[in-house]
């Protein structure tokens, strides 16, 4: 693989950060950009020793500059508004991040001759799917802000490529989990109940426990991103597992992983949560080379083991 000069957007975050990984094990020439924003999940600590960094918000005038001066061949775009919840309170503050944003984060690509944006879109797009498994054709009609943004991301995606030459990528991502997901505020299912777990606390489960979701290691995500870099021109493509786990089963899990059995409080359904979703990955492995490899019990078990370690010893910076 030819060596390439990326910026990572939201590379200190959880999926970022492992994007950043996955590129620097290839020999990649790398600039991380985070705002750190409080919510995001983004960590100074995850980003690793000798990577440039720079903390700004995509929104912010001086992104271009930072792109000329660092000439990216490849922009991979993780950095949002990333809460379902926030944005649905404040669906213009998820307007600004995750479309202004993006449209500033597009003019200084096309702008620094960038080749290429890989763009992290979402399950959220397709809202309650008529039919499973899902695939890349079928109908998007995303029921949160946050759905509907990365929808409309996409369609600017389409236009930059059509108008200025500037590929893309786009992968929509299933539930995706693993080491270093902020188990606070509006998390995975899988690190709230770890991080409660590890406590000897209860959870909570809405709903009867039985909907279900398709649960992505973000080991594999990171795969991913790392085959778009020279695959996948111009297209979306579903990133899970095409395997549908339900809550009830994740807590099982669990119990038979920690050997405790947590109290549970059952709630009600949360307004606009779908009862089942499951990708079809067959596109992602004929045209990006892609599919799971990471099973969940084996990715279940390293992040339990991953906040384990964590909970035992204070977080110390990445070399």
């Amino acid at each position: 693989m030819t060596i390439m000069r990326i910026i990572v957007t939201g590379g200190a975050g959880f999926i970022g950060s492992h994007v950043v990984d996955a590129y620097l094990a290839e020999g990649h020439e790398l600039l991380v950009l985070d705002s750190l924003w409080e919510h995001g999940g983004g960590r100074r600590e995850h980003v690793p020793t000798g990577v440039a960094f720079v903390q700004m918000d995509i929104r912010d005038p001086g992104l271009a500059a930072i792109f000329r001066e660092f000439k990216p061949e490849i922009v991979n775009h993780h950095a949002a508004q990333h809460s379902v919840a926030i944005g649905s309170r404040d669906p213009r503050y998820d307007a600004d991040v995750n479309v202004m944003g993006l449209l500033n984060v597009l003019e200084a690509a096309r702008g620094c001759g960038a080749r290429k944006v890989i763009f992290a879109s979402s399950a959220a797009t397709y809202g309650t799917p008529q039919s499973l498994p899902v695939d890349e054709n079928a109908p998007q009609r995303p029921q949160s802000p946050y759905g509907i943004t990365k929808m409309v991301a996409e369609h600017y995606l389409r236009f930059y490529r059509a108008e200025y030459g500037l590929d893309f990528t786009a992968l929509r991502y299933g539930n995706v989990y693993g080491p270093r997901q902020d188990p606070n505020g509006e998390a995975g299912v899988i690190a709230i109940f770890i991080a409660r777990f590890l406590r000897k606390e209860g959870v909570r489960i809405d709903w009867d426990g039985e909907q279900t979701r398709d649960y992505v290691y973000v080991g594999d995500v990171a795969r991913a991103n790392l085959l778009a870099l020279e695959r996948g021109s111009g297209g979306c493509y579903c990133i899970g597992t095409g395997i549908r786990t339900s809550v009830n089963a994740l807590y099982e899990a669990l119990v038979e992983i920690s050997g405790f059995r947590a109290p549970v409080t059952r709630a009600p359904r949360r307004p606009g949560d779908a009862r089942d979703i499951q990708y079809d990955v067959r596109l992602a492995a004929t045209e990006l080379g892609w599919t799971p490899r990471t099973s969940l019990a084996d990715g279940m078990r390293a992040t339990y083991d991953y906040f384990a370690r964590l909970a035992e010893a204070p977080a110390t910076p990445r070399g």
